[in-house]
């Protein structure tokens, strides 16, 4: 019987997950992973509580994608956005009228941007003051994308700087109560090179094929091994034998 050698596991790593710079590069957490490659394009959500210090942000989920491995230092990049289901909800029941918009602009280093904002008010509006404020807002919105990198761009839309802009150029058509970006995407996320699931499969199926064949090779060779010793036996028997025979 020959032992069957189980695959041997590579032990996990912990790599500290590292904010971007807009952020201060701050330490936000640690990953495990057998190979650094798998760490790459992994997403992170963190509160941007957590990012500033600020437990007025305590709402806002910020969403980071590792794109670069240095030593243990997993480095990540902003991808986008988003607004706990409760404070939206909680906002809603506090206005009347909510004016949503869906805008895609592009930053001045030639980042594109989906931003989604909302605007309150206290009583119920027009339709045609609903449209005014929604022109608002994407104009508010393209100015800032156009005159701003990425990094002062989000800096902005997450310290409320989109809201504050709307709310004063809004204010002749009907005074808002709120004014909030709900949620952004990055349009074109940072690519990297990360192992498909197919390449992997064909590794191990690899592994497992010349696991196989080393155990037929072992199969063969112990059975040579027997073979061999049983012509031995039968060589020393025989001569044995014309020994007896001729002492006879």
């Amino acid at each position: 019987m020959v032992e069957r050698r189980g695959k041997k596991k590579k032990q996990k790593i912990w790599y500290s997950l590292i904010a971007p710079s807009m952020f201060g590069k701050k330490k936000i957490g640690e990953t495990p992973a057998d190979d650094p490659e798998k760490v790459l394009g992994r997403t992170v959500e963190v509160s941007l509580q957590e990012l500033t210090g600020d437990f007025a942000k305590a709402h806002l989920k910020v969403i980071l994608k590792v794109v670069d491995i240095k030593g243990l230092e997993a480095h990540t990049v902003f991808i986008g956005h988003s607004t706990t289901t409760d404070y939206v909800k909680r906002m809603a029941r506090r206005h009347k009228s909510k004016i949503d918009g869906v805008f895609d602009v592009t930053t001045k280093d030639g980042k594109r941007i989906r931003v989604k904002p909302s605007a309150y008010t206290a009583k119920r509006i027009q339709t045609s003051q609903k449209r005014a404020i929604r022109a608002v807002m994407k104009q508010v919105i393209e100015t800032m994308a156009q005159n701003n990198t990425l990094e002062d761009f989000v800096k902005f839309m997450l310290d409320g700087e989109i809201g504050k802009q709307t709310y004063k150029l809004a204010k002749p058509i009907y005074p808002v109560k709120r004014v909030e970006v709900h949620k952004s995407e990055l349009l074109e996320v940072p690519k990297v090179e990360v192992k498909k699931e197919e390449e992997e499969i064909e590794e191990i199926e690899k592994e497992m094929e010349e696991e196989a064949e080393e155990e037929v090779a072992e199969e063969e060779e112990i059975k040579e091994a027997e073979e061999t010793k049983e012509e031995e036996e039968m060589k020393e028997e025989e001569v044995e034998k014309t020994e007896e025979e001729k002492s006879e």
